[in-house]
């Protein structure tokens, strides 16, 4: 096949702003940016409700309403008629289709004459057994993909044991992340204007599962001997909590400053944050943190990212962070324990020897994670999925 055929990736994509969207439009870039790949990229964008109207680049040519079942219909239709589509790469997240447990794609997949290759964001374990009727949707989900992709070993392991999806049919592919130098916080804070302090930060779309809370209630402990500590609270409210509590945990948040008289430890960056920015505080972290409470998630690209520069992580024990951070790549606390966030962040900045220990692990660790080195995995699974070892 000759350039100018396509994959389609189905998902969120920007201006919709989550996590998905950002990765799909990361992964997209990359796919396109390799001069000597045979495809070219369209999107199938996911809407969030029936009223969503986005301003989507030109990539976007199909559109999916989340709660109407008959959008997905068409847009099968749409991609079956399409002579230049060769692939559909779905994104998955249990929240972004519509139905019990997104059971909405599947129609779409039973309609669809593609091949597909699923990436699935989330792979939510049971205890001991998963709930039957997620079981069904992602075992359905996985019988109409030729390939699905999970983040992690773990996530492949609890698809297996839990969902009989067959070894050979998952390949694990690390969340894709920017390259950023090696440890450059000096100049970093600097540029920031954040010179003279110690920085701890936690970025990405706010809500109250990611548990920052108990990181300022650990600040009193850090700022005992970190006098010049100061906690970066980076990205806007995620847009669906804003639309069902408004402001309600970052108010709340705010009020955890006051009583504890942290206003000069805790700044809130409550806006859109570019990648460049992003990227730029990273590199002014000195500690990063996830506090999140969901000991299932097997994704983060908060971790992937700070992970990949080298900054030194504290995370509590979801399934990402226990895989990413071990063999001494990272610290790993109890679930909302304030102390022991505290503990572990003045462990590292007590101890240059450890942290920059942990930091090299990390770093080298991740070296395989750019998103050029995973544009190329994804295009090889690709070639598979169609059938071409």
């Amino acid at each position: 096949m000759s350039k100018g055929n396509w994959v389609h990736f189905l998902g969120s994509f920007p201006p919709r702003e989550c996590g998905i969207a950002t990765f799909t439009q990361d992964l997209v870039n990359a796919i396109d940016a390799k001069r000597n790949s045979e495809f070219e990229c369209r999107i199938a964008a996911m809407n969030d409700n029936m009223y969503s109207m986005y301003n989507y680049p030109k990539q976007v040519n199909v559109q999916i309403d989340q709660d109407d079942h008959e959008s997905y219909f068409r847009a099968a239709d749409k991609l079956n008629k399409s002579s230049k589509t060769k692939l559909v790469c779905i994104q998955h997240e249990f929240g972004l289709f519509g139905g019990e447990y997104g059971e909405y794609l599947l129609p779409f997949l039973e309609e669809l004459q593609k091949p597909v290759v699923t990436t699935f964001h989330s792979v939510i374990p049971g205890n001991p057994k998963p709930e039957r009727h997620r079981k069904y949707v992602v075992k359905k989900i996985c019988q109409n993909s030729a390939k699905v992709a999970v983040i992690s070993g773990f996530a492949k392991d609890i698809l297996m044991s839990q969902y009989s999806v067959p070894d050979e049919k998952i390949e694990v592919i690390p969340h894709g992340v920017p390259s950023i130098p090696f440890r450059e916080e000096e100049r970093a804070k600097r540029e920031l204007g954040l010179q003279g302090k110690t920085i701890l930060s936690t970025f990405g779309l706010m809500s109250r599962r990611k548990g920052i809370h108990y990181v300022i209630r650990a600040l009193p402990h850090i700022v005992e001997q970190y006098p010049d500590a100061l906690y970066l609270v980076i990205g806007e409210t995620h847009p669906q909590v804003r639309k069902h509590e408004g402001e309600k945990y970052r108010n709340y948040l705010k009020g955890i400053v006051k009583e504890l008289n942290l206003k000069n430890h805790v700044v809130f960056e409550n806006r859109y944050v570019t990648l460049e920015e992003i990227c730029k505080y990273i590199q002014a972290t000195d500690v990063y943190i996830t506090p999140y409470y969901d000991p299932t998630q097997v994704s983060s690209g908060t971790l992937a990212y700070a992970v990949a520069s080298g900054t030194a992580c504290v995370a509590t024990p979801y399934l990402y962070a226990r895989d990413v951070l071990r063999h001494g790549r990272g610290i790993v606390v109890k679930f909302k324990s304030s102390r022991g966030i505290a503990d572990s962040v003045n462990k590292l900045l007590s101890n240059r020897k450890l942290k920059l220990g942990v930091e090299r692990k990390a770093y080298n660790y991740t070296r395989g994670w750019q998103w050029p080195s995973i544009a190329d995995t994804y295009l090889d699974v690709f070639a598979r999925a169609l059938g071409r070892d």
